[in-house]
C-alpha cells in the first residue's frame, strides 16, 4: 500500500507514534510519504520506502496568521497525484482531519477518490477540540473520516460525550517497540553515571506542561528521599521547567535532581531506572508509562483516562487519585524499600508492555487500511 502520514513533527506523544508506525510500515514493504511542516524528530530516512515531503507555508502580508491547513490540504492532493497514494491516515482531528478532509474533496472532483483514516490522541479531543471555537470543526471530521480510531477506551468514551458523533470508533491502543534482545542480553547499564549503589533513581518524561503536574513529580520524590537514598531524573522541557527548578531549590532538593531537557538518550535513562512517576491531570492513553514499562521500570501514576489501561494496579506499578501525593508517594515506597518487591514489579512491568509491542498492534492498523480500501 502508498500511505501519506499526516502528523505533528514533535516530541510529543502523538508525532512519536505516527513516525514509529511509519518506520515499522515500511519495514513491512509498504511505501510510507510523512507530509508536515518539518521532518519527524524521530523519522531516520534510511529505508527506500520512506519518503518526507515539507509543507511549506507563504507568508502573505494580508494574513495575520499564515494558514496551514490551507498549505497542507494543497500538498496532500499533489503528493497523492504525482505519487499515486492510496490512503490518508491523519493524526490529530484538527487541523489533520479538517484538511485531509479538504483534500479529499479537490481529489475527488478530478476523478481520485481516495479513503483517510483518522486517529484520535487525547489534546485534539480533549483539550484543543472541546473548545467551543473548534467543536463544529472537530465533529465535522471526525464523521467524514472514512475511519476513526482512538487509542485508548476512555478517549473513545470521552469524544462520544464532548462530541456529536455519529459513526463508529475502533480502539487501537498506542505501543512501544520492546527491545528484546537488548533484555534477554542484559546489555550493560551505566547506573554509577547517575545515581551511587544505594541510591534509587526515578524518572519523570513529558512536556512540562501544567497538565503533568510536575511539582506532584517533586512533592512525592521530596517524600521518598526522606526514607531513602534516591535521585531523580527530570526529562523534558516547556513552561513548567522554570517553576520545577525553583521549587527544587526551595524543597532543598538541587543536588538530588538532574534535569535533562528534551533527550534522545530516553532509553539510556530508563535502563537505570528504579521508578516512573506519572501523576498527570489527565492521560489519554499514557505513552510515557508505556516507554518505561518497556524498559522494566514501573509505574506509579494517577487514574485518570488511558492510563489505568496502561498501567495495572498492584501489578505494573499503582495507581491513585489525581493531586493524591501522599498516596503514591507512599506506594511508591512500598515498592523501592524491598528489592524482591521491586524486582518484581519490574519483571511485571515488562510483561504488560509486551502485550503493546508493535509487532502485535501494527497489524491492526493494515487490517483497517485494507478495509477503507474496499470501501472507496
Amino acid at each position: 500500500m502508498k500511505i501519506a502520514i499526516v502528523c505533528y513533527p514533535t516530541f510529543g506523544g502523538s508525532g512519536v507514534v505516527a513516525t514509529e508506525l511509519g518506520l515499522e510500515l515500511a519495514r513491512r514493504g509498504h511505501e510510507i510519504h510523512f507530509i508536515t511542516y518539518s521532518q519527524p524528530v524521530r523519522l531516520a530516512l534510511l529505508n527506500p520506502n520512506l519518503h518526507y515531503h515539507e509543507v511549506h507555508v507563504p507568508e502573505y502580508p494580508l494574513f495575520h496568521y499564515q494558514p496551514y491547513e490551507l498549505a497542507l490540504s494543497s500538498k496532500l492532493v499533489d503528493m497523492v497525484k504525482l505519487h499515486g497514494i492510496e490512503l490518508l491516515h491523519v493524526h490529530y482531528a484538527i487541523p489533520h482531519a479538517y484538511a485531509g478532509y479538504m483534500a479529499k474533496k479537490m481529489l475527488k472532483e478530478q476523478g481520485i477518490k481516495i479513503p483517510m483514516v483518522t486517529t484520535l490522541h487525547g489534546t485534539d479531543i480533549t483539550l484543543v477540540g472541546n473548545h467551543p471555537f473548534y467543536k463544529p470543526a472537530v465533529s465535522f471530521s471526525i464523521n467524514h473520516s472514512d475511519v476513526v480510531t482512538s487509542v485508548s477506551q476512555a478517549l473513545k468514551d470521552d469524544t462520544y460525550k464532548l462530541f456529536d458523533i455519529k459513526r463508529d470508533i475502533e480502539v487501537i491502543p498506542n505501543f512501544i517497540e520492546v527491545d528484546k534482545k537488548k533484555i534477554e542480553e542484559n546489555s550493560p547499564c551505566h547506573r554509577s553515571m547517575m545515581a551511587t549503589e544505594t541510591q534509587k533513581i526515578i524518572t519523570h518524561i513529558s512536556n512540562f506542561r501544567k497538565v503533568k503536574r510536575i511539582p506532584d513529580v517533586i512533592k512525592i520524590f521530596y517524600e521518598i528521599q526522606k526514607v531513602m537514598p534516591a535521585k531523580l531524573m527530570l526529562v523534558g522541557d516547556g513552561p513548567e521547567k522554570e517553576p520545577a527548578e525553583k521549587l527544587c531549590d526551595q524543597l532543598g532538593l538541587a543536588d538530588k535532581v538532574i534535569f535533562f531537557g528534551n533527550s534522545s538518550e530516553i532509553n539510556e535513562i530508563l535502563c537505570f531506572t528504579d521508578l516512573f512517576l506519572l501523576p498527570s491531570e489527565t492521560e489519554s492513553f499514557g505513552l510515557a508509562a508505556l516507554e518505561a514499562m518497556s524498559n522494566g521500570v514501573p509505574v506509579i501514576s494517577s487514574n485518570t483516562g488511558g492510563l489505568p489501561e496502561v498501567n495495572r494496579e498492584g501489578y505494573s506499578g499503582y495507581l491513585a487519585n489525581v493531586g493524591d501525593v501522599e498516596t503514591m508517594a507512599k506506594r511508591a515506597i512500598s515498592i523501592l524499600e524491598d528489592d524482591k518487591v521491586l524486582l518484581q514489579f519490574k519483571n511485571n512491568a515488562l510483561k504488560v508492555a509486551q502485550e503493546f509491542d508493535i509487532q502485535n498492534i501494527v497489524p491492526l492498523y493494515e487490517k483497517l487500511y485494507r478495509k477503507a480500501l474496499k470501501q472507496k
